[in-house]
């Protein structure tokens, strides 16, 4: 892999993980199959980091107090 892709992935610790978990993204990233901003993209898909991801998790909070306050009415 080129220097210049080993740099970010050193720097973030979930992206350097994902990394090692998922190896098949290493001929992917040295063929140029998918380019750097790829690979977070599908990451962030997969950890649900995205920002309707964040939105949905915090509706389904809301949603569970409001049911556990109704049942405590």
């Amino acid at each position: 892999m080129q220097v210049y892709l080993q740099i970010p992935f050193r720097e973030n610790l979930k992206e350097y993980n994902h990394l090692k978990e998922n190896s098949y993204y290493f001929k992917e990233l040295n063929r140029g199959v998918i380019d750097y901003k790829r690979f977070v993209e599908d990451m962030k898909i997969k950890y649900k980091e995205r920002v309707t991801d964040k939105i949905n998790n915090v509706v389904d909070n809301m949603d569970l107090i409001s049911s556990v306050l109704d049942v405590l009415k």
